[in-house]
């Protein structure tokens, strides 16, 4: 389902239509629209934006011109008031100097942002064993 239809589907989610109703106006089965629906527990999702300290694409677009240029890290980093670690992490995230694309890496950096994240309890386990164990484990209640 395009962008669109699904902005379609909430709002008239929003307006109190069935599912019925919203799959017949737009030429779906119910089913469809109960997935979209489902999705996100039945709540209009919330628009998506981005930190202000995260890479843009036009600095992503200025560092991969900057690797076109064999400039180092140093350099593009000092153009773009970033620190060197930054597009080093940057560059070595998304394939190396070799393979390294913009709009590829802006793109995965968008999916990565929605990616499901482990919880708080999950992520400073007790028991120290940093795997995705159970938080419930006995060893980890005991701490």
């Amino acid at each position: 389902m395009s962008d669109v239809q699904k902005r379609e589907v909430w709002r008239r989610w929003k307006e109190g239509q069935s599912l019925s109703e919203i799959g017949r106006a737009l030429g779906k089965v119910p089913g469809s629209i109960h997935g979209v629906v489902k999705a996100n527990g039945g709540f209009v999702p919330a628009k998506r934006t981005r930190a202000k300290t995260v890479l843009s694409l036009a600095e992503r677009e200025e560092i991969s011109r900057g690797l076109a240029r064999n400039e180092s890290f140093r350099t593009i980093a000092v153009r773009l008031e970033r620190a060197p670690s930054t597009l080093s992490r940057e560059v070595g995230r998304h394939g190396g100097r070799a393979k390294y694309r913009a709009a590829v890496a802006d793109e995965r950096a968008w999916d990565n942002a929605r990616r499901p994240k482990s919880c708080l309890m999950q992520r400073n386990c007790a028991c120290g064993c940093r795997k995705r164990c159970h938080p419930m484990r006995p060893a980890c209640i005991r701490g």
